[in-house]
């Protein structure tokens, strides 16, 4: 899609995604190796009282959903950033759902654009448990000659 096809408030459901356990785990050890991810008895001992996914796993498993969505198409460049704020934490097997909505549009040239995307993740009680604010930077249509 085109950036000038976009529309402020164009939104997409991302499919669920499952905060496996293992999975969980291996990325911690790899990514993110504290206590509070890796050591049950540890996690019992904080106010969490269990282990915590690391957010940015929690992120990118949903951010994988999104990709499959494919909002943007070939017309996709590049992403020029993106800031996640983590809400409630999230634990092994929660199931998480997500809502992604074109928050801005910013015409950079007559070559492309910043389209802000804003994505909402849930868990299955319907909690809010973060939020991530995207920049896509995408081609315009070509101008005719």
């Amino acid at each position: 899609m085109y950036f000038d096809e976009i529309k402020l408030g164009m939104a997409v459901d991302i499919a669920p995604a499952v905060i496996e356990k293992e999975k969980m785990l291996d990325f911690a050890r790899l990514y993110d190796n504290i206590p509070l991810h890796t050591d049950e008895e540890y996690a019992k001992t904080t106010h969490f009282g269990k282990l915590i996914a690391p957010g940015v796993m929690s992120f990118m498993t949903v951010w994988a959903k999104y990709l499959e969505v494919d909002f943007f198409g070939e017309e996709l460049l590049a992403g020029k950033s993106t800031k996640i704020e983590w809400l409630k934490p999230v634990f092994a097997e929660d199931v998480l759902t997500g809502r992604a909505v074109v928050t801005d549009l910013v015409k950079r040239n007559e070559k492309n654009g910043l389209a802000e995307v804003t994505i909402e993740v849930r868990n299955q009680h319907g909690e809010l448990v973060l939020t991530d604010v995207t920049e896509a930077i995408v081609k315009c249509k070509p101008t005719e000659v």
